[in-house]
């Protein structure tokens, strides 16, 4: 019998051949973990090291920065007001600039950290596959485009243009433009699709591939985009957008180098990188050597109840500091709230740069100074199967990370150290709680996009002041909500309560963080209207506190379905007894007929009838320091201004007042508060105790529970009889039944009971 020669068998010339051959015809290109997996920065080329040699004046390389953060700011505004995505009306985008080599150097400065952060990895990506492909290249006026996660993103609802810009036929740099563009074609309308199972259920999977040629959008590649959305002309508009953005980003770079010359733009550009990595190893250095532990929790899979543990130990050795992601949750194969682990080191980023050292450049060399340790098939170090629409909730628990492990370094530290370039402040609420939603409007166009209401978490409270109500997103201090008359203009949807702080719902403490606002809403003018949410929060709080300040609470979602609240409005007497707040709504009950009803945070798409009631909260930032340090004035103020209770003011901050006059008995409050604190200490019980009764070997068995259990290198998974134990080191990826399915069983099993 004849056996094909094995590669050992043959000669050199034959290998070389064989290698030619499959370096020719390789299957798939798809994402690369030598790219995806690598956060520091390219070595320096011949290119930058012989620029910055004739460039070192720091005066002349700010004037440059100058120029280019002036071009940054212009682009961005550009998409902002051409954008037809509500994310770009909404400050839901950025713009920026990378060196040649693809390392992010600048962003626009009211720009999304995390667009920027993840697109150096397609830009990575073209530079070593498309570059010297003879059937692709990369030239003046070519444009590329990119939404794949695994490539390099958030989700697949952002959207990116990147465009190189050459100098006399030299690559010199890069430029890019991103939007959250929301509808992508996928299982769910909107483009975040609580119910994907997979990768191909989330919609447009676009590789890093050439749209523009010669500044021109191929029409044939446009035309196959706008086949796979719902919303066909969002996808014209904002291609052309994003384009017409980074050219004139483009030009603004020529006009820079036509002042100080090509050399001048390509040192900074390095410069920017190189420095910003060497200022933090140097506050790194500042920070107490140890180990800062944190645990998380995801409390949904937007599917079912479910515990899912982002664990992390920050630890800091000399001038590094790694961050070890070890123990966390496995990846969840056929639900949609996985990510990559180039997203999720970015959004780390995020909460560094937005949180513990804001005054630093918004680039690439602040991740370069951490390490990263982490589970491959883990949720935030998925494997390129795995869907991840809706990676936002473990990547937003890693901005939380950072938010709460850093100060804890940088307590002690005196005020004149570097590391503690701002206040402290607690974490902020990390859900992206809103509303999601698509259908025919009451124009009959087909469209699905989400709202603004994510971009109003509720801020942490400070080290020395309250935290600011509804201030921004948790992943960008910059965003706005937009304008609801705008939006019911356009779509069929309309808010009985947009932006009311809700009362009570606050995290308590010293200073108290900043509330988050009710959202209730229903939808007139078409029966073919659905709403979806992507967060979780009903059960595990957050936003945890700090020194002792108290988490922010959990929050439901509220419907009152079964009717139709315009007929009901039109009776007379009920707009006046409508309770325009979601608890009262809930326990009064005023609509007659109707059904109540509270569920986990997290819905996966339904339709809705017209005159139907959603409600959601966005959630309050966390507490920092005890709530018997709180001035008592302060509490008083909070009660005029109708942001807390008496029962509160009385119950958690134990001040004693004239409810009419709002007047506070002093010395009643100091005994008030003595009282407490001995009373506290009556319940305090020795360490040894607590933890013997505590403290458990394992998770209880009805708990359906994924991750480690104090012991990172054991990871546990599911439930009862279903429950695994595996070695983190070699985990595998989480398969779980379908809702229905399990519900359906139930069912049978208690027919079957009944005989």
């Amino acid at each position: 019998m004849n056996v094909m020669p094995g590669i050992a068998t043959l000669s050199v010339g034959e290998r070389k051949i064989l290698q030619d051959f499959v370096d020719e015809h390789q299957l798939f290109y798809g994402p690369d973990p030598a790219i995806m997996r690598n956060h520091h920065l390219e070595p320096r080329t011949d290119m930058e090291d012989a620029a910055m040699k004739k460039h070192d004046d720091p005066h002349l390389l700010n004037q440059v920065r100058g120029r280019v953060i002036s071009a940054l700011s212009e682009s961005f505004r550009m998409v902002e007001q051409m954008g037809a995505a509500p994310g770009a009306k909404w400050g839901d985008l950025v713009t920026a600039i990378f060196t040649a080599s693809g390392d992010l150097s600048e962003i626009s400065p009211a720009g999304i950290v995390t667009f920027a952060g993840v697109c150096q990895y397609p830009i990575k990506f073209i530079n070593k596959y498309w570059t010297d492909d003879p059937s692709v290249g990369v030239r003046h006026g070519d444009g590329f485009i990119h939404n794949d996660s695994r490539y390099g993103g958030i989700h697949n609802t952002d959207q990116s243009m990147m465009m190189p810009v050459f100098h006399e036929g030299e690559l010199v740099c890069w430029v890019s433009s991103t939007i959250h563009e929301g509808e992508n074609g996928a299982i769910e309308p909107g483009g975040m699709p609580a119910k994907a199972e997979s990768r191909f259920d989330e919609g447009l999977k676009m590789s890093p591939f050439r749209i523009v040629e010669d500044f021109q959008v191929k029409r044939d590649i446009l035309t196959f985009l706008q086949n796979s959305v719902r919303d066909p002309k969002l996808q014209y508009e904002d291609v052309k957008v994003k384009l017409h953005a980074c050219i004139r980003l483009m030009e603004r770079v020529r006009s820079v180098i036509a002042e100080f010359g090509k050399d001048a733009l390509v040192a900074y550009l390095r410069r920017n990188l190189e420095d910003t990595e060497a200022e933090v190893h140097r506050r790194i250095a500042e920070l107490p050597d140890g180990v800062v532990r944190f645990n998380t929790w995801i409390d949904s899979t937007l599917r079912e109840p479910a515990l899912v543990k982002i664990a992390c130990a920050a630890r800091v050795k000399g001038d590094r500091m790694c961050m070890d992601f070890r123990g966390s949750s496995p990846q969840l194969s056929n639900r949609s709230i996985n990510a990559v682990i180039g997203s999720t080191k970015v959004c780390f980023l995020t909460g560094v740069l937005q949180n513990i050292w804001p005054d630093l450049p918004h680039n690439l060399g602040v991740l370069a100074a951490f390490d990263f340790e982490t589970d491959p098939n883990s949720l935030i170090d998925a494997n390129n199967d795995a869907p991840c629409a809706m990676s936002l909730l473990p990547m937003f628990r890693t901005i939380t990370v950072a938010t709460v492990s850093f100060p804890k370094f940088i307590y002690g530290l005196p005020d004149g150290a570097k590391a503690r370039a701002t206040v402290t402040i607690a974490g902020q609420y990390n859900q992206p709680a809103t509303f999601v939603y698509g259908g025919l409007t009451q124009h009959m166009d087909v469209t699905g996009n989400f709202c603004a209401d994510i971009n109003g978490n509720g801020q942490g409270a400070r080290e020395n002041r309250d935290g600011e109500h509804s201030v921004s997103p948790l992943f960008g201090f910059m965003c706005d909500t937009g304008e609801h008359e705008l939006a019911e203009e356009e779509l069929p949807m309309v808010r009985l309560i947009a932006q009311h702080l809700a009362r009570d719902r606050v995290g308590w403490g010293k200073y108290r963080g900043g509330l988050g606002y009710e959202q209730m809403v229903t939808v007139r003018g078409t029966n073919m209207w659905g709403f979806m949410t992507g967060q979780s929060g009903s059960w595990f709080c957050s936003a945890p506190g700090l020194f002792g300040g108290y988490n922010c609470p959990a929050y439901p979602i509220g419907k009152v379905k079964d009717v139709n609240v315009f007929d009901w409005f039109a009776k007379e007497g009920n707009a006046a007894r409508f309770p325009y707040g979601i608890v009262e709504l809930m326990n009064e009950q005023p609509i007659e007929g109707a059904r109540y009803l509270t569920a986990d945070a997290g819905m996966t798409f339904e339709l809705v009838e017209e005159g139907e009631i959603y409600m959601i909260c966005q959630g309050a930032g966390a507490g920092y320091g005890d709530v018997l340090e709180r001035d008592p004035e302060a509490v008083m103020q909070d009660l005029r201004e109708d942001l807390i209770s008496h029962e509160s003011a009385r119950d958690i901050y134990h001040v004693v007042y004239d409810e009419r006059t709002l007047i506070v008995d002093v010395a009643a409050t100091e005994k008030a508060r003595a009282g407490e604190r001995a009373a506290r200490k009556a319940r305090g019980r020795k360490y040894a105790d607590f933890v013997a009764d505590w403290v458990t070997e394992a998770p209880a068995e009805d708990l359906p529970y994924y991750g480690s259990w104090g012991d990172p290198a054991t990871v546990y998974t599911g439930a009862g009889a279903a429950r695994q134990m595996l070695d983190a080191g070699t985990i595998q990826p989480i398969f779980m039944a379908d809702p229905r399915d399990v519900r359906i069983a139930e069912l049978e099993a208690q027919l079957a009971a009944k005989g």
